[in-house]
């Protein structure tokens, strides 16, 4: 194991901001893996399974059981761990500019079209080569001028070149669950099958630029930009992105952890990172994927105390009862039904709620949703 300290550029004097690395296997070999925790920084689930994960890949490394290369960040954002106001985390935007640490990351296959339209062939594992070196290259020539952007920066420098890439993340109170793109999907089934996930959201962008779609966006974005000119190459899905919502936030145990790090190590010695005699079987799915356009965000009509009728894994039908909104003054109940058919995979934490503020997610089968299909 190799351990990187990667300085970020200094908001301000006297004051400097370190993310750390760590490296198993051997640098360049393939597949690669890159796994980061906690970009939402107040979303701590990811960092103890990093901690987990971490011990069982340093005993594999050890004996020489990686073919390829795993690159682990347990605390992918020191920022937003160090931002706390009223003595509560604020790990979810940036202080400084208000920005959602998960938004705004580069269109890569924008940038690197000019580079890359006149060098791909029919080999298509050469085209692979060429558009990670040309991502390589933009990023390197990437001046940042802000902590944020070094941090972005260094995090995807980190990343690019990996042919998969999972983000933990998790939610307020949930059921575990999984984003992915449409052309990521086939390749991350069985990912979504080792850690039990019971909703598992597909989109071709979501909108909004995070980090996981960052990096699988480019391939399929870059395809599509080549064929709208004419020029028909082979151009596989070089890298497979997810978010993993590791349930709650208060789901942070040694028994949890543990069982969803076994479940990421079972998954990368059935993708041959790690080599094994007999690699694991895949279990069958707890649910089947459905559209991100077809979940529905549960939102309150009315100020209130929340009452949920509805929790985290529920089945539900159009119709039911997810909460009851109670304002006290007026003396009035306010009920909240759900919109689709589907299990709620997510609700809030709080117990009072702004009128329009969101509740809860359902998902649903069926599109409907257009637009940007994040949150902030």
């Amino acid at each position: 194991m190799q351990t990187i300290h990667h300085p970020l550029l200094s908001a301000s004097l006297g004051s400097q901001k370190t993310l750390t690395s760590f490296h198993f296997g051997t640098p360049g070999h393939s597949p690669k893996v890159y796994i980061q925790a906690s970009l939402h920084a107040d979303e701590l689930p990811g960092m103890l399974v990093a901690h987990h994960l971490r011990a069982l890949l340093a005993v594999a490394d050890a004996a020489g059981q990686l073919r390829g290369e795993v690159v682990l960040v347990p605390v992918a954002n020191p920022l937003g761990l160090a931002q706390r106001l009223d003595h509560k985390p604020m790990g979810r935007f940036d202080l400084g500019t208000s920005e959602n640490f998960n938004r705004h990351y580069p269109d890569l296959a924008k940038a690197i079209l000019p580079a890359v339209r006149n060098v791909l062939g029919k080999d298509p594992q050469a085209n692979v080569n060429a558009v990670r070196h040309a991502v390589g290259e933009h990023l390197r020539n990437w001046v940042p001028t802000t902590e944020l952007e070094s941090l972005r920066r260094t995090l995807l420098s980190l990343a690019f070149d990996a042919d998969f890439v999972l983000d933990l993340h998790c939610d307020a109170e949930a059921v575990m669950h999984f984003y992915t793109e449409e052309s990521c999907w086939p390749q991350l089934a069985p990912l979504a099958r080792f850690l039990g996930c019971e909703a598992i959201l597909l989109a071709k962008n979501s909108g909004g630029g995070p980090f996981d779609e960052c990096l699988s966006g480019v391939w399929w974005q870059l395809a599509d930009a080549l064929a709208a000119v004419g020029l028909a190459v082979p151009l596989p899905q070089g890298c497979c992105t997810t978010t993993i919502e590791l349930r709650g936030e208060a789901d942070v145990s040694h028994a949890w952890a543990q069982a969803d790090a076994q479940a990421i190590y079972a998954w990368l010695q059935h993708t041959q990172v790690i080599s094994c005699p007999q690699p694991p079987d895949v279990p069958a799915f707890k649910c089947q994927p459905t559209p991100l356009a077809g979940s529905e965000t549960v939102t309150a009509p009315a100020p209130g105390v929340v009452v949920f009728a509805a929790t985290a894994g529920d089945m539900l039908r159009k119709g039911d009862l997810v909460a009851e909104v109670i304002d006290p003054i007026a003396d009035r109940t306010h009920r909240v039904l759900a919109g689709v058919d589907g299990v709620l995979f997510a609700r809030i934490r709080d117990r009072y709620i702004t009128a329009g503020g969101e509740l809860a997610k359902i998902a649903g089968a069926i599109p409907f949703r257009t637009g940007a299909l994040l949150g902030a």
